[in-house]
């Protein structure tokens, strides 16, 4: 049984002083997307509508008058148009039970340490979550501000299915719906889970080995794929199994900052000390064509 800060059992001069645990996983999202602040929890932004300009189609003409303007005519009338968004801040906040003044002194862990770093990362990975609900947007059926990913379901059966399943073809569809709302479509990250990642590693190696052995052979030596197809692949478990979401690092999103990440220890003197966390923020998809999210990526 686990031991909370009041028991016994964690106290004992000969146990060991390192309190273990699962390997902490690194949390990653606010990386990948624009990190701005504000100052209002009401958070008014607009939405630039994707692609190049160009003239309307009209009865008879749906070619571009930008580039068929007879001479002496007078020039084609185009403009950007945007949409407003609003969003709002959400604040995410979370406290430890009190810890006795008799506890902190004499337990071999240390409790206010270990309580203020995963009180920390238990906020951290709350807002991590949320940034990828909004980006991944179908994923999560939130739905994003902005909404309206682009997205397409896997190859035949999925990358779980070695003998139909194409994940080099998705991914370049991908990558080409994403050009076609004229993004830089040569600088996206793939969020996978790792039951994903092992999926795909297992085609490339297994089904595609023979067509690039010295990438088969380099992934059975290393076990990681950081980079294909000029997409950098990143792994987590924060991500949702069965999809693949691409997205342009630091365009597809921004995170609005209302106030950083803050912890507090609450002193009652002579009882005990208290550990409170909170972070106070939001993400807004900005670019949700810039997105592309492959689904159903394991069917079997």
């Amino acid at each position: 049984m686990a031991d909370t800060n009041a028991m016994a059992d964690i106290r004992g001069i000969d146990i060991d002083k390192l309190a273990k645990g699962f390997a902490d996983e690194t949390l990653l999202m606010k990386r990948y997307v624009t990190n701005a602040s504000t100052s209002a929890r009401e958070i008014r932004w607009y939405q630039k509508t994707a692609g190049f300009l160009d003239s309307t189609d009209t009865t008879g003409i749906t070619a571009s008058q930008i580039a068929n303007t007879a001479f002496k005519a007078r020039p084609v009338v185009v403009e950007q148009s945007w949409t407003r968004q609003t969003s709002y801040v959400r604040k995410y906040f979370v406290e430890s039970p009190w810890i006795s003044e008799e506890d902190i002194k004499d337990t071999d862990i240390d409790i206010l340490a270990t309580n203020v770093r995963d009180l920390v990362k238990a906020v951290a990975n709350q807002v991590d979550s949320r940034i990828y609900a909004v980006v991944s947007d179908t994923v999560t059926s939130v739905p994003a501000d902005g909404g309206n990913v682009q997205t397409g379901a896997a190859t035949e059966d999925g990358w779980d299915d070695t003998a139909t399943g194409d994940p080099i073809t998705d991914i370049m569809a991908a990558k080409a719906a994403i050009r076609t709302y004229r993004y830089d479509a040569e600088n996206l990250v793939m969020l996978l889970h790792p039951t994903d990642h092992k999926n795909l590693l297992t085609f490339l190696i297994n089904v595609k080995g023979s067509s690039i052995p010295q990438f088969s052979s380099d992934r059975v030596k290393d076990g990681t794929v950081m980079e294909l197809l000029g997409v950098k692949i990143v792994v987590s478990t924060t991500f949702t199994t069965d999809y693949a979401v691409l997205m342009i690092p630091q365009r597809s999103a921004t995170w609005k900052s209302f106030s950083p990440i803050t912890s507090a220890v609450i002193n009652d003197a002579g009882i005990g000390r208290k550990i409170r966390v909170w972070e106070e923020g939001e993400c807004i998809l900005t670019d949700p064509k810039s997105v592309y999210v492959i689904t159903d990526t394991q069917v079997g």
